[in-house]
């Protein structure tokens, strides 16, 4: 399923990680769920082999490449069954955010660490007022002394549990105006006033996801990205489109992996002379399936590949298009495979169940479907809000 644009370098990348994903698999994914633990392993080993590092700087761990690579490492332990929902956070928002904007000090203190997957930092947007409307996060950062303080409450904040810090998406009061403006904060996880609260989620994942409440905590100036307060808006969307292109990612391997089992089955299943794959109805639907898959992954190149080359704009359109046409493949490959085996689909052993919810994560996270195609009716059409 290796798209023909793709260099020789990113196949030989796809074929290595495929291999590293399929010694793990969905075998060792349904263990650390049902163990409540991370895939703590399959991260350190991926850290070793320079896979979570691959978009971030040589001169700091990291492989030189871009999201473009970070996303084929993606697609390809999700297509394996084992797919690392940080991947997404640490080093694809988190690293590219530093390594674009930090200062020389944040880059030697973080990037080495996300690159091995030894260090690890979470990501804290979201908040229970604000939805989808970040303008109206009220996380606010005020000056004492040297130093911020900050407080705010975010949610649905992912593996906030086993990282090191969490990068806060906060506002400060411009001097100038009295507005507030975005800023970024790396907030260490084991900072005084810094709680975290699990969510009772019914999604089955190894990641769990958390409330934080940010009671005053107390920062010294350095924990401020890049130093200065003009350019929280830039860093913010620096690891937002990221963000959707991973998103994108995350979900054409689900996709994958969910049409490979349907495929498999429809091979051998047979229940009256011949397999049931051989039969349009079974057989269109994934064939249908499988074109959606790799009409979305085309469109996530793009991004990637524009995001790469410096072209924030152009990236952050097709990021968009990128995640919501994935998170739209990614639902109808996980419903068709489940319909093709019936009620084996519904079975632990084929393991397709538990991805009929996960599927929907693509469509609702980081953005809704709906506030996509806002986005695409306003700043791609042109059209009126009506908001």
């Amino acid at each position: 399923m290796t798209a023909v644009i793709e260099s020789e370098e990113h196949k030989a990348l796809r074929t290595a990680v495929a291999a590293l994903g399929k010694r793990y698999g969905r075998d060792y994914r349904a263990r650390t769920v049902a163990e409540g633990k991370p895939p703590a392993e399959l991260w350190s080993e991926a850290g070793k082999l320079g896979y979570l590092g691959v978009s971030l700087p040589e001169e700091y761990g990291g492989g030189g490449g871009g999201i473009a690579e970070l996303s084929i490492v993606l697609e390809e332990l999700g297509a394996a069954g084992s797919p690392l929902l940080m991947l997404v956070v640490s080093p694809a928002i988190c690293g590219t955010v530093i390594s674009r904007f930090g200062t020389e000090e944040q880059k030697r203190r973080w990037l080495p660490g996300i690159a091995d997957g030894s260090r690890l930092m979470a990501f804290g947007i979201t908040e229970p007022d604000a939805g989808s409307n970040s303008h109206r996060i009220t996380t606010t950062a005020r000056r004492d002394g040297t130093d911020w303080l900050l407080t705010g409450r975010k949610v649905f904040i992912s593996g906030v549990d086993i990282a090191d810090a969490v990068l806060i998406v906060g506002r400060t009061e411009d001097a100038r105006t009295g507005t507030l403006k975005p800023c970024l904060f790396i907030v260490p996880t084991d900072a005084e006033g810094f709680q975290k609260r699990p969510i009772d989620m019914e999604l089955n994942a190894a990641e769990k996801q958390f409330e934080l409440t940010l009671d005053e905590v107390r920062l010294p100036a350095d924990a401020l990205v890049g130093g200065g307060e003009d350019a929280g808006l830039l860093q913010l969307f620096a690891g937002l489109n990221p963000e959707r292109i991973m998103t994108a990612a995350f979900a054409i391997g689900m996709g994958r992996h969910a049409l490979a089992k349907a495929i498999e089955y429809a091979r051998d299943r047979t229940v009256w002379k011949a397999p049931i794959g051989a039969h349009q109805a079974i057989a269109h639907p994934l064939a249908q399936a499988h074109i959606d898959l790799e009409l979305a992954r085309l469109m996530m190149q793009k991004a990637a590949h524009l995001y790469d080359s410096g072209d924030d704009i152009g990236a952050g359109e097709a990021a968009n298009m990128a995640k919501y046409a994935a998170g739209e493949a990614c639902v109808k490959a996980v419903d068709q495979a489940v319909h093709t085996l019936g009620g084996n689909g519904l079975t632990r052993e084929f393991g397709l169940a538990s991805l009929i919810t996960a599927a929907r994560v693509a469509r609702i996270a980081p953005v809704s479907r709906e506030m996509i195609l806002n986005y695409v009716s306003h700043q791609t059409l042109g059209l009126p809000k009506s908001y």
